[in-house]
């Protein structure tokens, strides 16, 4: 974990963190994500309809936010179910991520 007492974060954070924030940056990623916290676990096929794409950019949408951590991927059979990891969300908006961005006073 990053060094709270100085905000000092390793190359190493700031590239997870560029990652994070870079998957969140897309208007269908945050739908996507929408759409799980209001549905919970969603099969590729029902995801497809709803987000109304097809399923090679869905698939595109969902490793990247799988890579990221915002998606917990479980396949069963021949299908794909996603569901978001609440416990990497929390953290990404928790106050933590808050204080290494905030000035020191």
């Amino acid at each position: 974990m990053h060094q709270l007492a100085n905000n000092t974060l390793s190359n190493e954070e700031l590239k997870s963190f560029e990652m994070q924030f870079k998957a969140l940056a897309d208007s269908r990623r945050l739908h996507l994500l929408n759409l799980l916290s209001i549905r919970g676990e969603m099969c590729v096929c029902d995801l497809t309809k709803e987000l109304d794409i097809p399923q090679s950019k869905l698939s595109y949408h969902l490793k990247i936010m799988t890579d990221a951590n915002f998606l917990h991927k479980e396949t069963r059979g021949t299908w794909s179910f996603y569901s978001i990891n609440e416990k990497h969300v929390d953290s990404i908006l928790s106050e933590q991520l808050c204080c290494i961005l905030k000035p020191s006073k």
